[in-house]
């Protein structure tokens, strides 16, 4: 017979466990699916060609086939690996192959897909594929999207099978994690707010999804409403994405209207231009969207408040004479390989060369970017306003780590910039990173 203690430990235990169960299962409750109109097909556009050419539109918005189209593979037909910590995660066929694209799919089918993460036979879909963000999108921009993709040619190329390590390759986990960091629902207006602020956080919030990249992530991968946009490093990737707020020193609020709107349809303004993952979503994205929705996203963003401090330096170990001989070594490596582009006055060449003086991809804390830029080169997109734009060459190859940490240091320390140096150490655990 067991012990009155041993049955009451096992009642508690029992009524925790159904008690995480029940609360497991109301969190993945998505009352939108629950009504009767979400069950229906929706009725047929008014303007078939203009629903199709609105979904392009918005497929172009969500930079969707960057991701669902391999290198040198057929558009929209999948293959692509996205890196995660967790392994790797295949982006599926998008195209309208009835055996392995969305050939078979109704419009409830897609929007379950966008709106809820669950794919046409139920299964939860993994959030590489930005569900959690995309939720946001409206029932008629997410049917016309499927509109346009039933339209791409149908290429028969099999789905692959994600690989990832145990135990976030059982697919059940998800419905913990998704209770954990997924809040369905569209967009809902604050009428407080102006016509074109709300066109920026539908944007921003929704088929934009600006949070996968600029908000830290926790060690399950999710994001928390408190760091929304606040900055974080991309995981994999480790590039540093800057905050997105109208904070004057870390974020947009010290940026011209005009030369933030142009950075982002371009990737070119002025003494700045994007390199590394924002390069891409500028050419495979940004470069695409409409002059009033560049205009209504950057509105958005600089009205946004700060939501976390930007990272902080650590102290730094030199002795004054080790920090005197590494800049001195820096400014000799500076002259050398960087002046002919980046001037001795660090100001570049608008348009052509980007100012290091006052950057704040230099002189952000921990110099991560910097230090990609310096190994791996650093290339601004092809898009229509900039098609040929200058590019940086890698000098990895050409640099020593213990060079690359002194230019880098020179350089956020020069013409005003002040940052901690940079070590060895640190550029060689990114050259490692740079190589996988």
């Amino acid at each position: 017979m067991k012990h009155p203690i041993v049955k009451s430990i096992a009642a508690i235990a029992g009524v925790i466990v159904v008690a995480g169960f029940a609360w497991i299962a109301l969190a993945n409750r998505n009352p939108d699916l629950d009504q009767p109109s979400a069950a229906v097909a929706a009725p047929p556009a008014a303007d078939a060609a203009a629903q199709i050419a609105r979904g392009a539109y918005l497929a172009q918005v969500g930079n969707c086939m960057t991701c669902h189209t391999a290198r040198g593979g057929e558009p929209y037909a999948g293959g692509r690996a996205v890196p995660t910590p967790f392994g790797n995660i295949y982006a599926p066929n998008l195209t309208a192959d009835t055996a392995s694209g969305i050939g078979s799919w109704t419009a409830d089918d897609f929007w379950r897909a966008m709106h809820d993460g669950k794919a046409k036979d139920g299964s939860l879909l993994y959030p590489a594929f930005p569900y959690t963000s995309y939720t946001r999108a409206s029932r008629a921009d997410v049917d016309a999207m499927f509109a346009f993709f039933k339209t791409v040619p149908a290429a028969n190329r099999k789905n692959q099978d994600p690989e990832l390590r145990f135990p976030y390759n059982q697919r059940w986990l998800m419905y913990a994690w998704r209770a954990l960091y997924f809040t369905p629902g569209s967009y809902v207006e604050d009428n407080r707010q102006s016509v074109a602020w709300n066109r920026g956080a539908y944007l921003a919030q929704g088929l934009g999804h600006c949070s996968a990249c600029h908000s830290e992530r926790g060690r399950l991968g999710g994001t928390s409403a408190k760091t929304e946009l606040g900055g974080g490093t991309i995981p994999i990737l480790n590039w540093y994405a800057p905050p997105l707020n109208g904070d004057k020193k870390s974020g947009l609020g010290g940026w011209d209207d005009a030369h933030l709107n142009t950075l982002l349809a371009t990737g070119v303004a002025g003494e700045r231009a994007v390199s590394g993952p924002m390069a891409e979503v500028v050419g495979g994205s940004l470069q695409h969207w409409s002059g009033s929705d560049i205009a209504a996203i950057a509105l958005y963003l600089k009205s946004l408040p700060q939501q976390m401090p930007p990272p902080q330096e650590e102290a730094e170990n030199a002795s004054p004479e080790q920090r005197d001989t590494m800049l001195k070594t820096g400014a000799k490596l500076y002259e050398n390989h960087c002046v002919a582009c980046h001037q001795a006055d660090g100001k570049g060449a608008p348009g052509i060369y980007p100012a290091l003086a006052g950057s704040g991809a230099v002189t952000m804390a921990g110099g991560g970017n910097a230090i990609q830029l310096v190994l791996g080169g650093g290339f601004a997109p092809s898009t229509k306003g900039t098609p040929r734009p200058y590019g940086m060459p890698p000098f990895g190859q050409a640099l020593s780590d213990a060079e690359v940490a002194a230019v880098v240091s020179y350089v956020r320390n020069s013409w005003g910039n002040s940052g901690n140096l940079i070590s060895q150490v640190e550029v060689n655990r990114y050259r490692s990173k740079l190589g996988d």
